[in-house]
C-alpha cells in the first residue's frame, strides 16, 4: 500500500493561480472595440493537410488601433487564412493584400457587447469552477492524510482554512478580472 505524503498547500494554491491565468488568456482573445494580436490566438487554419494555428504560419501585428496585419509566410496558405478568420465567429473581415491580410476592426454594437459580456461571465464561471475543483482535490487529500495519520486533527483544520483562503482569494482575482474586462467591453 503506498504510503500517504503530508499534502504541500502551495500545491493547490499555483494550481489556483493557473486557473487566474487561463483566464486572463481567454479574456485575451475576447474581442474589444480595440485591436489585439491576440484576437487572433484561437484561430486554427487549414495548412499542409492539418489544423494549424494562424500564428505558425504568418506573423500578426497591430499597426493601428483600429485594424490588425497578418504576413502569411506562404502564398499558398493566403486563401485558407482568410477562410479561417472569416469563419472564426469574430465578425471580421479581411482584405487581401497579396500576401498580406488587413483586418478592420469593426466598432462594436451595444448589442454584440452584451453578448461579449455573457462570454466573458461563462469564462470567469468555468474558472471559479476549476478553483473550486482544486479547493475539493485539497479537502480530499487532507482528510486522507488526517485518516492516514500522516496530519493531525488540528492540523486538517489549519490546513483546510487555509485552502479556503487561497479558494476566496482566487474567485476574488477572477471576479475583478471580470469586472475589468466588462468595463473594458462596455467602454464605447
Amino acid at each position: 500500500m503506498a504510503s500517504t505524503e503530508k499534502p504541500v498547500l502551495a500545491n493547490y494554491k499555483g494550481r489556483m493561480d493557473k486557473a487566474v491565468a487561463a483566464l486572463k488568456e481567454e479574456f485575451a482573445s475576447l474581442r474589444t472595440g480595440r485591436a489585439s494580436a491576440s484576437l487572433l490566438d484561437q484561430i486554427m487554419v487549414d495548412a499542409y493537410g492539418s489544423t494549424t494555428p494562424l500564428t505558425q504560419v504568418g506573423s500578426v501585428s497591430v499597426p493601428e488601433p483600429r485594424s490588425i496585419s497578418v504576413s502569411i509566410w506562404d502564398r499558398a496558405l493566403v486563401v485558407s487564412v482568410e477562410k479561417a478568420i472569416r469563419n472564426s465567429g469574430l465578425g471580421l473581415n479581411p482584405v487581401v493584400e497579396g500576401q498580406n491580410l488587413r483586418i478592420p476592426i469593426p466598432p462594436l454594437t451595444e448589442e454584440r457587447r452584451k453578448d461579449l459580456v455573457k462570454i466573458a461571465g461563462k469564462y470567469a464561471e468555468s474558472q471559479k469552477i476549476a478553483v473550486r475543483n482544486v479547493r475539493r482535490d485539497a479537502n480530499d487529500d487532507l482528510k486522507k492524510a488526517e485518516k492516514d495519520a500522516v496530519i493531525t486533527q488540528d492540523e486538517l483544520k489549519r490546513m483546510e482554512t487555509e485552502i479556503q483562503k487561497f479558494t476566496d482569494e482566487a474567485v476574488k482575482r477572477i471576479d475583478e478580472t471580470l469586472k475589468t474586462k466588462e468595463q473594458e467591453i462596455m467602454q464605447v
